[in-house]
């Protein structure tokens, strides 16, 4: 069992050498505090504490996302930070994902396994404690199609290609909109009501329907 003392001090810890089993043991030891955040990656465990600046974007960008499905009509399936695993060599929790193109597939599932199931359709990673490279290595193993990452100050739509992320222009799940505008949006988190800011997006996504 591990105790929250451990990972207080600060925001995120790397561990190496750790068994498949001793991240299916935190996993489930965790599971009734689900504040930690854990990244699984070929014997090396990452344990995040978010912090309330990594939370407000997150919320912000999961939002915009369910903004342009409604305003473009296009049919999702939100399933937020659902543990999602490669028995033996990964397994990682994002920030927000959602199932779009597949949605059909998984819909009323409440387990959902990677050796029968497709991964989310687009994951949403905030890099502001902590660099996304492992996890990137974890959705690359998975299949994630796309990954939209901000650290921030850049915004950027990252798309699977021969194993590796590249970074885009144009989303996969978004096609013949300029994504890379929610970069503005980001920006004014702080200086602007978050409601403001939805409301802002919705008016800009309308504006190039």
């Amino acid at each position: 069992m591990i105790s929250n003392t451990l990972i207080e001090p600060t925001e995120i810890i790397h561990l190496s050498g750790i068994s498949w089993q001793t991240y299916e043991n935190l996993l489930t030891e965790l599971n009734a505090s689900r504040r930690l955040r854990l990244t699984y990656n070929r014997g090396t465990l990452e344990i995040m504490v978010p912090s309330p600046e990594h939370e407000r974007y997150k919320e912000l960008v999961g939002r915009f996302v369910e903004t342009l499905a409604e305003e473009l009509e296009v049919s999702i399936e939100p399933l937020g930070s659902t543990t999602f695993k490669r028995p033996e060599l990964s397994g990682a929790e994002p920030d927000k994902c959602f199932y779009i193109g597949n949605i059909n597939v998984i819909k009323g599932k409440k387990i959902i396994n990677l050796q029968q199931d497709p991964p989310p359709d687009l994951v949403v990673e905030i890099d502001i404690t902590s660099s996304s490279k492992n996890r990137f290595e974890v959705y690359a193993d998975m299949g994630v199609p796309e990954i939209w990452r901000y650290d921030g100050k850049d915004f950027s739509i990252n798309i699977l290609q021969d194993k590796k992320y590249i970074a885009v222009e144009q989303s996969l799940s978004f096609t013949n909109l300029p994504i890379l505008e929610i970069s503005n949006f980001l920006q004014q988190v702080g200086q602007k009501d978050y409601l403001d800011l939805v409301r802002e997006f919705r008016n800009w996504v309308k504006s190039q329907i």
